[in-house]
């Protein structure tokens, strides 16, 4: 397949730039893959569809505050500053993207408003956008890092603008009760049981999930599982080649416990369903499945791509998020729900203005 048949027209005001008032207040569309039939639900009806000792894995992993604002020093000009990954803890290197990259290079350093404590040096550049930033700094290795991510605000992807009219600001204001929009996205860009830190994008399928969703689910007989997959960057970018076969996804850390695999293959082999959340989870759990769908314990990284035509291995359900046209998400839905199925139902939910994004509406995908 190609990548203009992933195209679609969406209209801008589709894609959410809030999230609901409340997690699990959100639209629910369930796709039956076997039939191409389309029910608009709500998020209240996700436990209708699964039964006792149906098992839901999700994704742990925790974001940090990636996206930083410094002044270059004597030019004092304003460079956003985005961390991707700590390279030594000790040595205080990370990887970053810099905005303008064109104005930072090599022996360049930076100063943060709200810190002049911090300091970084610019001592390698990796790609276009990339560089490797040194940390110069009288805090000690434990009180560092924290005070960094005092400096970061929720690493938002770029189609979230907050074109912020008298209009947007009132719905927020009503919505949010004033609450600042930082701390509102510090709390909201995250999962409720996100644990293992090291992510730049949240795992967005599992933001609809609340605490009384989860009990639901519990009172239900649902039972959960989690995996760690630190999302990058990647999932934000662009598919740059029409041949889908020639694409190279970033590699992500993902971690598999004893436990997990264990959960997952007895839900399978007692013949039931197995709910991948997010596109995230649904990679990793095909990277370290067999032939035979089994999961063992894994703790590595992957770069798998996954696009149609697929077979998918384990999971036999997916929960998603609404995603934008080309990207490596959609693709991984056409992959499972079928290319035909997925156009249609995609064509469907902007017809009945279905949120799209990461704070968009959910999609549920059955046999």
């Amino acid at each position: 397949m190609r990548l203009c048949q992933f195209k679609f027209d969406l209209p801008e005001e589709l894609i959410a730039q809030f999230p609901a008032p409340y997690r699990d207040d959100a639209r629910l569309m369930v796709l039956h893959r076997k039939t191409g039939e389309i029910e608009h639900k709500s998020l209240q009806d996700l436990v209708n569809y699964f039964d006792e000792g149906d098992l839901f894995v999700f994704n742990d992993t925790k974001v940090f505050p990636a996206r930083l604002w410094a002044h270059k020093e004597k030019t004092n000009a304003l460079i956003e500053v985005f961390l991707l990954r700590e390279l030594s803890h000790k040595l205080r290197y990370w990887d970053v993207l810099v905005e303008p990259a064109r104005k930072i290079r090599i022996g360049n350093k930076l100063t943060f408003e709200d810190d002049p404590a911090i300091v970084a040096e610019v001592i390698d550049n990796t790609t276009s956008r990339g560089r490797t930033f040194r940390f110069l700094t009288d805090y000690d290795n434990e009180e560092f890092v924290p005070r960094l991510y005092a400096l970061g605000s929720a690493p938002l992807p770029k189609y979230i603008k907050r074109p912020m009219s008298p209009e947007v600001q009132a719905q927020y204001e009503e919505v949010f009760h004033d609450q600042p929009v930082r701390e509102m996205d510090m709390e909201r860009y995250q999962t409720i049981f996100a644990d293992k830190i090291g992510a730049v994008a949240v795992p967005a399928a599992g933001l609809h999930f609340s605490k009384h969703l989860l009990k639901r689910m519990e009172i239900h007989g649902i039972e959960t599982t989690f995996l760690t997959s630190h999302v990058s960057l990647g999932v934000f970018k662009d598919i740059d080649v029409e041949d889908l076969t020639k694409n190279k996804m970033e590699s992500e850390q993902i971690i598999l416990s004893a436990k997990m695999a264990e959960a997952v293959n007895k839900a399978r082999d007692t013949q039931h369903r197995v709910c991948a959340v997010g596109t995230e989870v649904m990679r990793a759990i095909e990277h370290v499945a067999g032939s035979a769908g089994q999961l063992k314990e894994y703790d590595g990284w992957t770069n798998k791509f996954i696009f149609p035509p697929y077979h998918f291995a384990t999971a036999n359900s997916f929960f998603v998020n609404f995603y934008m046209p080309c990207s490596s998400q959609l693709l991984m839905v056409a992959a499972f729900a079928g290319y035909e199925e997925t156009m249609s139902a995609y064509k469907e939910a902007v017809k009945e203005g279905y949120r799209f994004g990461d704070y968009g509406d959910a999609m549920l995908i059955v046999d």
